[in-house]
């Protein structure tokens, strides 16, 4: 996993989060229904395919 700031980290689960309310697969098993929250369970098992490019 890579280190990632605050903000990148914020844009990343904030953009999968859209992602997964608006109809995209999930890509773990989990309880909770919440886009957010299932966000972030992703990042944290580090499963989200959206990379950064930094300058």
């Amino acid at each position: 996993m890579q280190n990632y700031t605050r903000y990148e980290k914020a844009r990343i689960v904030g953009a999968r989060a859209l992602q997964i309310s608006m109809g995209a697969p999930i890509l773990i098993t989990s309880t909770t229904i919440d886009p957010l929250y299932l966000a972030m369970e992703e990042f944290d098992k580090d499963v989200i395919p959206i990379t950064v490019k930094r300058r």
